[in-house]
């Protein structure tokens, strides 16, 4: 298997990881899940997937600006 090293501001670290934890898995599986949907159809479940966490997430984000 191949890895990949992706450097994130502190700010969207801490964001994926509290989304990964109300989803009771870990930041590595969130985003593979998430990557594994998107190369599967990118236009089509990307789209659906960043409508599912923004419409989930809307009160936490709000709260966060």
């Amino acid at each position: 298997m191949a890895s990949i090293t992706v450097n994130l501001p502190d700010e969207q670290f801490q964001k994926l990881e509290k989304l990964a934890k109300e989803s009771c898995i870990s930041p590595e599986d969130l985003l593979r899940g998430s990557i594994e949907e998107w190369l599967s159809d990118p236009k089509k479940e990307f789209t659906q997937a960043v409508s599912y966490v923004l419409e989930k997430n809307a009160e936490l984000y709000r709260r966060l600006r």
